[in-house]
């Protein structure tokens, strides 16, 4: 069977995309992924949050007697040094796999997005993942406000990158389709849904934030099947699955929605990394059940685009909530 696709113009020889994640922070994890079978690798993402903490760590052994613009010259140093890290990673990355590398940022402060997109981009990267996420935490601070900080970054990136990129969204939007389809206007060569962001939780005991669950289960993938649907056709950009796939199964169910691509993280590391290629024969052989030559022939076809009764993606909660249908 062809399970080949097309994802940020790049093509891949299946839809199967390891995420960004710990797995894919170095070159012998990049070298283990690549040889597990994957499609394609998004590296560990390059955090602006982390080189600024790094760099703090730096000045408070500088001391206040040091003058000022040696305070800004270390401390644009620092933030220096984590991108050149990263490019490093990059260009081993480039030379050491055969599939498309995807470099992935996430940033804090706007200006900082375009200048290490363009590093990456020299470095050799085929494309970008741009993990935008913001927790607008102040009542003062609107929708639109949030929603025009995304716009602001994609099509500064745009302007300043050659290759495609992608956005990996959250899905705490108040008109996603809408907000998707202006990404998309903007620049976005595909989007990446959902965003996992942090999982918080309370230890009752000791009383104390801490860490909730860290890993997805495959119910999770309901979400990103649904918008995946829903938006399929209906915006000029592909559209990557993200979160609760573990199995064949719900790749299926994702590219049948009218996924391009699928990111798999939890499923490694809970079955490691035999799970791709379980993966790849559970979906040759479906297709083959099924005769369906390439993955092609059925994306999107459960979609809400191409469905008789595309309203069902839209009530069918509703209608087991209401009347208890099964």
């Amino acid at each position: 069977m062809q399970v080949s696709t097309e994802y940020l113009g790049l093509t891949l020889r299946n839809p199967l995309i390891a995420a960004s994640c710990s797995l894919s922070k170095d070159l012998d994890g990049i070298k283990k992924l690549a040889d597990s079978g994957v499609g394609a690798i998004v590296l560990k993402s390059l955090f602006e949050e982390q080189m600024d903490m790094e760099t703090r760590d730096i000045e408070q052994y500088i001391g206040p007697a040091w003058h000022t613009e040696a305070r800004d010259y270390v401390r644009n140093m620092g933030m220096q040094l984590g991108p050149r890290q990263y490019v490093d990673l990059v260009k081993k990355a480039k030379s050491a796999v055969s599939i498309p590398v995807i470099a992935s940022l996430n940033c804090i402060s706007e200006n900082w997005w375009y200048e290490y997109a363009h590093k990456l981009e020299v470095a050799g990267a085929d494309a970008l993942e741009l993990n935008i996420g913001f927790l607008p935490g102040s009542p003062g601070q609107s929708g639109r406000e949030v929603e025009e900080t995304y716009f602001r970054i994609v099509e500064n990136v745009k302007a300043t990158c050659a290759i495609p990129f992608a956005v990996k969204l959250g899905f705490h939007f108040s008109a996603l389709p809408w907000f998707a389809w202006q990404l998309a206007d903007k620049g976005a060569g595909a989007l990446v849904l959902f965003n996992r962001f942090y999982q918080a939780d309370i230890d009752i005991d000791a009383m104390k934030l801490r860490a909730g669950n860290r890993l997805s289960g495959p119910e999770e993938s309901h979400l990103p099947l649904r918008w995946i649907s829903l938006l399929y056709g209906k915006i000029g950009a592909g559209l990557s699955a993200s979160t609760g796939a573990h199995s064949a199964a719900e790749v299926i169910k994702l590219l049948l929605a009218g996924a391009c691509t699928v990111q798999l993280c939890s499923t490694l590391y809970k079955n490691s990394l035999t799970r791709v290629q379980e993966i790849i024969d559970g979906l040759q052989a479906w297709m083959s059940e099924h005769s369906f030559s390439s993955i092609s022939d059925f994306r999107g076809l459960l979609s809400h685009e191409k469905m008789d009764d595309p309203g069902l993606w839209e009530r069918l909660q509703y209608i087991k909530a209401l009347v208890g249908i099964e």
